[in-house]
């Protein structure tokens, strides 16, 4: 079992990872540069989000006066920032699985007692994973809506709400982040600290934004219609606290809120249950904080939140570009390995030689120093860990970059870690087309196509979620 200090520091690496591979620049640059000119379709395509709705058909469904304000919502929408803030799971950070979060809820007006309509996104299960892609759709109480019927969880989950978070998602109200993250004060200003006891089974290295509590539990209660009453706190699967709030002091000032252990209470009048993105403190703030990241490699509509004086353009990002010439030990003498003609070669060996030793390596005998180190870099490079986590988090083309980099792009790959690697990429991505297509079903949520390792790691208990 790892200490809390080993925990914690694998905790803050894991989101600097998340934050280098899970939304490459070079996404956020197109999203941005398409969401601009006001094609937010294009801007979801290039943010990998499958988009199952018409505006057509929603106007035909709903009304035109419904159909205008998703319309108008659409356009709003930062698809990069979306996945930027979506909710991860340890130990990859990748996006947590089979999940339906609410963006915004539109009220049913002129149809009487018609259900909300719910504007959502949705990540597949974990053995369809392949690409990281979430699905934006509509949700209107039916199994017969877009994407629904063939998702597991196609409800959507009131733990994992982003419509009382539009700052997390809306391009427009992004610098709400700075105050709603509590960026705008120092970390202990304002904490109401409840009682030790309530909070000693909650993970240590994980900080609680106890300082906007109460903020956040009256957004909530506003939202539900009240104006007084308590929520929940889940802190984890086997603890929530119940947050009441109270007038403070002679009731001038903002009310403060009263924290106790939650009772196991259900049904109808059960308390709603406040937003996981309003009970922890912000990774992005705690990497600052940590000193462990800059300006430049946050996103950069949450660097102009919460970094506004080091955030330079994002263009200043350093591309991933082809590796420079290494050196080799070869008989005695330090040789040079790069790419000529698109493909990497030994620079310092004539092509006869080169050819008179690979035929020598094919009947068996032992090859030049420089050919071992080519074949080995096609086929378990040292850069086979920073292509994986690419093709993890969806990075295909950052993944192939990487790869031409090094070995150029005309090259031909040999059998080995690195290509299986590829191939089980692409397998995979073949299995979420089938998923999409309805055409697997749930009984493949512990199958891990293309690999040996297990992808749903909902079946590992300490693989906790991260945020």
């Amino acid at each position: 079992m790892p200490t809390h200090t080993a925990y914690g520091d694998s905790r803050l690496s894991l989101w600097l990872r998340v934050r280098e591979f899970a939304v490459p620049p070079s996404m956020i640059e197109t999203a941005t540069a398409r969401r601009r000119t006001g094609d937010w379709a294009g801007a979801c395509a290039a943010a990998a989000i499958d988009v199952d709705l018409n505006l057509r058909s929603v106007a035909s469904t709903y009304g035109r006066e419904l159909a205008a304000r998703i319309r108008a919502d659409l356009r709003r929408l930062a698809p990069d920032l979306l996945r930027w803030h979506m909710p991860r799971i340890a130990p990859d950070g990748l996006l947590r699985p089979g999940l339906t979060i609410t963006l915004a809820r539109y009220d049913a007006a002129g149809r009487d007692g018609a259900p909300p309509v719910h504007l959502v996104v949705r990540t597949p299960p974990a053995w369809a994973d392949a690409g990281q892609r979430i699905s934006l759709a509509l949700w209107d109480g039916s199994r017969s809506a877009a994407g629904a019927g063939h998702h597991p969880h196609p409800r959507p989950n009131r733990r994992f709400r982003l419509d009382l978070h539009r700052h997390l998602w809306d391009a427009r109200r992004a610098d709400e982040l700075r105050i709603r993250s509590g960026a705008d004060r120092p970390p202990t200003d304002g904490q109401a600290v409840p009682d030790p006891d309530l909070l000693s089974t909650v993970p240590p290295e994980r900080g609680c934004a106890v300082g906007r509590w109460a903020a956040e539990a009256g957004i909530l209660l506003r939202a539900e219609g009240r104006s007084t009453g308590a929520v929940v706190a889940r802190l984890g699967s086997r603890h929530r606290l119940l947050l009441e709030l109270v007038a403070n002091g002679d009731g001038a000032g903002p009310p403060a809120v009263r924290i106790a252990a939650a009772r196991e209470d259900g049904g109808a009048c059960a308390p709603p249950v406040l937003p996981d993105a309003a009970i922890w403190v912000l990774p992005d703030l705690e990497l600052l904080r940590a000193g462990l990241i800059e300006g430049d490699r946050l996103h950069p509509l949450v660097a102009s939140a919460l970094a506004p004086d080091r955030s330079p353009p994002p263009s200043s990002r350093t591309p991933v570009g082809a590796a420079p010439p290494r050196l080799v030990e070869c008989r005695g003498a330090r040789h040079r390995i790069g790419l000529v003609d698109g493909v990497l070669s030994a620079l310092d060996h004539d092509p006869e030689e080169i050819r008179r030793e690979e035929l020598l390596a094919a009947l068996t005998g032992t090859p030049l120093p420089c050919l071992r180190a080519i074949d080995v870099a096609h086929r378990q490079p040292d850069c086979l860990a920073d292509v994986r986590t690419r093709l993890d988090h969806g990075d295909t083309a950052g993944a192939l970059a990487v790869v031409e980099g090094l070995l150029g792009p005309d090259a031909v790959l040999l059998g080995g870690a690195l290509r299986d690697e590829l191939e089980a990429a692409a397998l995979r991505r073949i299995t979420y087309g089938l998923f999409r297509a309805g055409l697997v079903g749930r009984e493949r949520d512990h199958a891990c196509p293309g690999r040996g390792r297990p992808r749903d790691h909902r079946s590992h208990p300490r693989q906790a979620l991260v945020r």
